[in-house]
């Protein structure tokens, strides 16, 4: 449902994002059509039309004839290139920069050189990737509105601040988002991983009440209900590393054993995977790129139909699905999503096993299904969210909270 705006002069700010969010759901709109679906009247539409046209962020696209519309009305549209947003997904595994339009579609994507233990070195070389990206688009900087930050929590979202996520060990109160605004001269705004993740599914269509299931090197939850994005007192919502889905099973960190957090990692998996001779030994479970390797080798022999490799991944589907079980049911939501730089390649078999393991288990399905779905918008999925932050905080009458520079 498109928000209603007020005709009050001293809201025209908040009446131009009503209307520019009201043609970004419909596509198209009229003028007549934006008067019906924002409340305000012709007057105020004709105006904000012409200011939005002025400013380059609509534009026309065509006329709308029918019996009945008497004269043909001119259809409004956003201007691809009206301004653009630049996301940055920090994952121990991955980190990538991508480059949104004003209609959310990704011009540019590049992948940042690694230096992942090195916060200094993984900056600099954020900012570089930035750079890169926004020159290979041709966009005009002064169009750019500024730079979106998707990192692992926890995070101090007033402060900018990236506070101890458990797989980046050197990452000790790094104020991230600072330093990223003082080396691109950008704005500069940051999220929660998976909550910009859940941010950019809702924004792609995915509505309702559902979580995000996030799979990287760690485990996180997005959360969104009743279409609203869901942030948590101080918006680091979604740790659920720390359940425990399986009493006998790794030791963690936090000094229990079995949190799905420890028993989601690829080096366990791996671990597992040599173990029954799925894969070879010989593989240095402290180093992140043989893993990843090893890893992306496990899941193509699961896709392939090897049995045993396949039984890896249905085991981790059983551990996922009683957390994603006791969220639905707490929460009364219609769907699970899964995403995250992990999923695409588990995806063949852990999306069906997942869907196995939680049959019967949703207790409100004889009032509504629920659903298991992978992400709609591929592994930059939380890139994408970080530049959606962006565009929100600049374009949306309801501007996502996050924190700026």
């Amino acid at each position: 449902m498109a928000r209603r705006g007020t005709n009050l002069d001293r809201v025209g700010d908040f009446n131009d994002a009503v209307v520019l969010d009201a043609i970004r759901r419909s596509e198209r709109l009229s003028r007549v059509e934006l008067a019906e679906v924002t409340g305000l009247s012709g007057q105020a539409i004709s105006n904000i039309a012409r200011r939005l046209l002025d400013a380059g962020l609509v534009r026309e696209a065509g006329r709308l004839r029918g019996a009945g519309l008497g004269k043909p009305r001119t259809l409004l549209e956003l201007e691809p290139t009206g301004r653009y947003a630049v996301g940055v997904h920090l994952d121990p595994s991955v980190v990538t920069v991508v480059l949104l339009d004003l209609t959310g579609e990704v011009v540019v994507r590049r992948p940042v050189e690694q230096h992942a233990d090195d916060p200094e070195l993984l900056i600099d070389g954020i900012a570089k990737t930035i750079e890169e990206a926004i020159a290979a688009s041709g966009a005009q900087r002064d169009r750019v509105s500024g730079v979106g930050i998707a990192a692992p929590g926890p995070i101090d979202v007033d402060r900018g601040v990236v506070v101890d996520p458990p797989n980046l060990s050197t990452w000790h109160l790094v104020p991230l988002r600072d330093e990223l605004g003082e080396r691109t001269g950008l704005p500069v705004v940051m999220d929660k991983d998976v909550t910009a993740a859940a941010s950019a599914e809702r924004r792609a269509g995915q509505g309702g009440s559902f979580v995000f299931f996030y799979l990287g090197t760690g485990v996180g939850a997005g959360l969104v209900l009743g279409d609203e994005v869901v942030r948590g007192a101080s918006s680091n919502v979604g740790e659920i590393g720390h359940v425990i889905v399986d009493p006998d099973g790794p030791l963690c960190y936090c000094g229990r054993r079995g949190c799905v957090g420890e028993s989601s990692q690829p080096r366990y998996l791996v671990q597992q995977a040599v173990q029954a001779e799925v894969l070879a030994g010989g593989i240095d479970l402290d180093d992140r790129a043989a893993v990843e390797a090893a890893f992306a080798r496990l899941c193509a022999l699961a896709a392939d139909g090897s049995a045993p490799a396949q039984q890896i991944v249905v085991a981790l589907a059983g551990r996922i699905a009683k957390v994603v079980e006791d969220i639905a049911n707490l929460l009364d939501l219609e769907r699970v999503v899964f995403g995250g730089p992990h999923w695409e390649p588990l995806a063949p078999v852990l999306g069906g096993a997942v869907r196995d393991a939680l049959d019967g288990r949703f207790l409100l399905q004889a009032v509504h299904p629920f659903e298991v779905t992978g992400t709609a918008l591929g592994a930059d999925v939380g890139a994408i969210g970080a530049a959606s932050l962006v565009l929100d905080r600049t374009f949306s009458p309801n501007p996502s909270l996050a924190g700026e520079r």
